[in-house]
């Protein structure tokens, strides 16, 4: 697996509308609802203002004092608007002064100081008294004041809407925001509910081929008929044959699904239509299956095309195995997808690849051939495959003379490309803070422990602790070294990491695609070494060791309910119901398996464990001069990698694998594993 060339455009770079089926690139304008809705709404509160609005001028004063005035004759002219009086005086007034400041001018002016009134504004504005007796008009035409009266009433309907419109205008935006909230694919004014959120990437966007992807030879091989069929169809149809209309890409995170199927509508230089299984699902029923007969219906007018689904497990799980019954909108929405890659005609060329890490949830209905055809594993790259992928990635990252990329893919075995990416930015970025002009080994090598251990952390540890710490890890170790079946020890640390107080790593000297019986009971026995090593040194345990608890557990059980490897129990498998990923399905499944065995399997997993505890007690005792050396080593040097460890106690065992042992055989095998 690989990722895109860094010059590649990123995943939202030219991205058209779903329904948009231009091969020029244009792109159908959208109605701008929310945009128009603000301005008519603007426009309409301007004219609410405008209409009752009184043209305020100059200064506000009581209506008795304008009373005084008119009195004194001193209003030019008038305006009456209903309650409301506009006008100008004569000449502008004093302003009315209280008893405080009038006793404050008095004191000045025997002090002989000028004292300023303020005046008001020529122009000036009131509100009519509600017990106007009607006498004003005659006290103007008596006064000989210019006036006019105005009536710039709406009317009753006017008034009601103005008054009702913020009431309005608020609960539009409350129903905009759910909107927006519930689908936040939607476009227009009120949302598109219906509409598939589907990305479309034009044809010549496509810069991702199969030159560009390393480590999944396999997986091209296999989708390379696919692209023949998009380039010429007519070829596969003039004898007969049709092409798998669904491709499904298996495989674990990371592995480059994803980029497998970009590459392919790369390589066929085709539109390439790409949605998550989790954007079918809203929480109105049937919008899912609307939304999935929106973006087939739109892949075919785009025919030929790609239309790629990522993690379909979201929307596509067996049937049934929910709470919510026939009407679930999950099941709605895959009866919705079952029917349209069913409905496909012959001469529509649309090529359906979905993605998934969990092909074992998925509908039976939904693998079967006429839908997804052709199923695709993509694993983990080999070492050829690393190569590969770290070429890709380090192309515009400067390596120094001592970068080995083969010894860095040797020394990465179970890394998917995922990992492999973030292996090689790490080191760049470790390379950067230390102020490097090329990233060179110990770089990787820094990046690879970050991975694989987790991050230091600068925790302080009473002494006690620390060499609690140094002898559980020791004892890790040292079983590791002096063990024939299991990956070489690279590194052992009790300096902080991740969420561990110490990390003993291994590290696999090849691929492996299956585990053998001798090599999973000495790996038990490494995992509850260091448990032992405290109890043998200190004589307690510590809660240091609750994640080997755990990871032995697990393998004990998987070797005697899955892989048969109890001769009490015998070949046969026994799926735990707590593994199942669906609580409906786990409601109305029975356990296929009595209590009297399930008792026989605990007692089994129990023996395993007690057996592999006790093993690594003998073997810790008699090799305690190589324990407590590497304890002391840790406590000076916190962190010892393999050549140091040569140095304090010798050479490791000699890795070698035995070849299982032949049915009436004389030879007889002392190994304490396959005694367990």
């Amino acid at each position: 697996m690989s990722m895109p060339r860094p010059d590649a455009p990123d995943r939202d770079d030219d991205e058209l509308p779903p329904r948009t089926t231009d091969e020029g690139g244009g792109e159908r304008p959208k109605f701008p609802g929310v945009a128009i809705f603000l301005i008519v709404l603007l426009l309409f509160m301007a004219l609410f203002h405008y209409l009752r609005s009184p043209d305020f001028h100059g200064s506000s004063v009581d209506y008795s004092f304008f009373l005084e005035q008119l009195d004194q004759g001193n209003v030019r002219q008038a305006k009456i608007d209903g309650v409301t009086l506009t006008g100008e005086w004569i000449t502008a007034p004093d302003q009315p002064q209280t008893e405080s400041q009038k006793a404050e001018h008095a004191v000045a002016k025997a002090a002989g100081k000028t004292v300023e009134i303020p005046k008001y504004e020529i122009e000036f504005n009131t509100i009519i008294s509600q017990f106007e007796d009607r006498t004003l008009l005659s006290k103007l035409t008596e006064k000989k004041v210019e006036f006019v009266s105005v009536n710039n009433s709406v009317g009753l309907l006017g008034t009601v809407l103005f008054t009702t419109l913020p009431l309005l205008l608020i609960v539009g935006l409350f129903i905009l925001m759910m909107r927006r909230n519930s689908d936040p694919f939607g476009s227009g004014m009120f949302g598109s509910f219906t509409k598939s959120p589907a990305k479309r990437f034009k044809a010549s966007s496509q810069k991702t081929t199969f030159n560009d992807v390393a480590g999944m030879e396999h997986a091209k091989r296999e989708l390379q008929e696919v692209v023949e069929f998009l380039k010429d169809p007519a070829k596969f149809q003039r004898l007969g044959a049709t092409i798998p209309k669904g491709v499904l890409l298996m495989g674990p995170p990371g592995t480059g699904k994803t980029l497998m199927a970009r590459a392919t509508a790369g390589e066929a230089g085709v539109p390439f239509f790409s949605i998550n299984g989790s954007e079918f699902i809203q929480m109105f029923v049937g919008v899912g299956a609307s939304r999935v007969r929106d973006m087939f219906r739109t892949a075919k007018d785009a025919s030929p095309s790609i239309l790629f689904v990522d993690e379909i497990d979201a929307v596509g799980r067996v049937r049934g195995a929910g709470v919510g019954g026939g009407h679930d909108e999950r099941e709605q929405t895959l009866n919705q997808i079952l029917s349209e890659m069913d409905g496909f005609q012959q001469n529509e060329a649309v090529i359906v690849i979905a993605a998934t890490n969990r092909p074992d949830v998925l509908d039976p209905a939904l693998l079967r051939p006429g839908r997804f055809d052709r199923h695709v594993a993509v694993e983990k790259p080999t070492r050829v495959g690393r190569l590969g992928i770290l070429k890709v990635h380090s192309r515009k990252v400067p390596l120094a003379a001592d970068v080995d990329l083969d010894e860095i893919a040797q020394g990465t075995i179970g890394f998917s490309g995922a990992d492999l990416r973030n292996l090689v930015n790490e080191a760049a970025l470790n390379a950067t803070r230390e102020g490097k002009s090329a990233v060179d080994r110990e770089d990787f090598e820094y990046a690879r422990d970050r991975i694989m251990m987790g991050a230091k952390r600068e925790e302080l540890i009473n002494d006690h602790d620390r060499r609690m710490t140094a002898y559980h890890e020791a004892g890790h170790a040292l079983i590791a070294w002096m063990s024939a079946e299991i990956d070489l020890v690279h590194k052992v640390t009790i300096v902080p990491r991740g969420r561990a107080l110490g990390v003993t790593q291994l590290l696999p000297d090849e691929d492996r695609l299956s585990y053998g019986e001798r090599r999973l009971h000495a790996m038990m026995v490494m995992m509850l070494a260091g448990r032992s090593a405290e109890k043998l040194v200190f004589d307690e345990y510590t809660a240091g060791a609750e994640d080997d608890l755990k990871r032995a557990t697990d393998m004990a059980r998987r070797m005697v309910a899955h892989w048969g490897m109890s001769d009490r129990i015998g070949p046969a498998s026994f799926r735990q119901v707590e593994e199942h990923p669906f609580l409906g399905k786990e409601i109305h499944e029975q356990r296929q398996f009595s209590e009297d065995t399930a008792h026989r399997i605990d007692e089994e997993i129990s023996r395993f464990l007690n057996e592999a505890a006790k093993e690594a007690t003998r073997m810790l005792t008699v090799h305690r001069d190589k324990l407590d050396a590497l304890a002391d080593g840790l406590m000076s040097e916190e962190i010892l990698d393999r050549p140091q460890m040569t140095k304090l106690i010798g050479p490791p065992v000699e890795r070698r694998h035995k070849p299982a042992r032949l049915a009436h055989s004389d030879e007889t095998d002392g190994a304490g594993a396959d005694k367990k």
